[in-house]
C-alpha cells in the first residue's frame, strides 16, 4: 500500500476516547501529534494551552548546555562538586553515587537518562536561569518557561512549578531536534543523543517495545527519542518516534486529581493507549 495512502486509513480514535474519558472525570488533557514528513498536524487538542510540565522542562536546559559546548563558552569537562548543589531528593540517580564530583557532560547525560534532578540544579547553576530563559526566547517559545530549579518542598516563596510549557510547543522542539533546527546541527544531535538514552519509556513509548536501557539502535528500524515528566497529578511525554512509513514529533500534558492509584492508572492508560495509536501511524 502506497506510504501516504496506508496513513490516510490511520485513526487516533482510540487515544480520542481515553482523552474524552480524562476530561470527564475532570483531567486537563493537551495534546500534539505533528508528522515529520508533512509538518502538518496530524492530531490537536488544547495544544495551545499552557500547562505544568515538570521534568519535560530540562529540554531547553540541556539545548543551552550544549549550545555552551558547542560555542566553547563552557568546558564538557569542567567538574561539579556534588557538595556545592544544594541536596535534592526527588529523582535521579547522583545522590546514590560514590563519586562526589563529575564533569558537565556527564550530568547532561543523567539528567536526560534518569531525570537527575541533582544533576538538572547543577547545570542550571552553571549556565544560569537567564541563560535559559533567553534560549526558550531563542527557540521561539512563547508558552513555555523555566521557573525554577527542582526542590523536594515548594514553600509560598517559591514557584509553584519547575517549568510550564505546551503540547505544540513541546512537539515543535522535539521536531527541531530531529530536523537539525535546534540552534543548530551539531546541537541538535548533542541533544537528541542525550535523550535518546532515556530510561523511563513507561507511558506513550510503552508502546514500542524497545529496551528502557538500550534502544539507540533499534533492530527493527525505530527512531525514538524522548522525554518524560512527574509531578504529583502531573504526566508529561514529548518526543519523535519514527518507523518504515511515517515519523512523528508528539507531546502529550495531563493535569489530574492523583486522589487514588485508580486515577493514576487511568492517566498512565491514555498514554499507552496513545503509544499504541502511535506505533500504527508510523508502520
Amino acid at each position: 500500500m502506497p506510504r501516504r495512502a496506508a496513513i490516510g486509513r490511520r485513526t487516533f480514535t482510540s487515544t480520542l476516547k481515553a482523552l474524552d474519558d480524562l476530561a470527564g472525570s475532570g483531567a486537563q488533557v493537551s495534546v500534539r501529534i505533528t508528522d515529520l514528513d508533512r509538518g502538518t498536524s496530524v492530531l490537536a487538542g488544547d495544544d495551545f494551552v499552557t500547562l505544568p510540565v515538570a521534568g519535560l522542562g530540562v529540554v531547553p536546559l540541556l539545548i543551552e548546555v550544549a549550545s555552551a559546548f558547542e560555542t566553547g563558552s563552557l568546558d564538557p569537562l569542567e567538574i561539579v562538586d556534588r557538595s556545592d548543589v544544594e541536596p535534592v531528593a526527588v529523582a535521579g540517580v547522583w545522590q546514590h553515587m560514590k563519586a562526589p564530583a563529575l564533569p558537565l557532560v556527564d550530568l547532561a547525560v543523567l539528567t536526560a537518562s534518569t531525570g537527575d534532578a541533582l544533576a538538572a540544579n547543577a547545570l542550571l547553576a552553571r549556565v544560569g536561569l537567564p541563560a535559559v530563559r533567553t534560549r526558550i526566547e531563542l527557540l521561539g517559545l512563547a508558552q513555555s518557561a523555566l521557573l525554577d530549579r527542582f526542590r523536594d518542598v515548594r514553600g509560598p516563596d517559591d514557584a509553584p512549578h519547575f517549568a510550564l510549557g505546551s503540547a505544540r510547543e513541546l512537539a515543535e522542539v522535539f521536531a527541531a531536534m530531529v530536523n537539525s533546527k535546534a540552534v543548530s546541527a551539531g546541537v541538535s544531535a548533542q541533544v537528541a543523543e542525550w535523550l535518546s538514552l532515556n530510561h523511563d519509556l513507561s507511558l506513550v513509548a510503552s508502546a514500542t517495545g524497545l529496551d528502557p536501557f538500550s534502544h539507540e539502535n533499534d533492530e527493527h528500524g525505530l527512531l525514538f527519542i524522548n522525554k518524560t515528566g512527574r509531578d504529583s497529578g502531573i504526566r508529561v511525554e514529548g518526543g519523535v518516534l519514527a518507523g518504515p512509513r511515517a515519523g512523528v514529533s508528539y507531546a502529550m500534558i495531563v493535569c489530574f486529581d492523583d486522589l487514588s492509584i485508580l486515577h493514576r492508572m487511568r492517566a498512565h492508560e491514555a498514554f499507552r493507549t496513545l503509544g499504541v495509536d502511535l506505533m500504527e501511524y508510523v508502520h
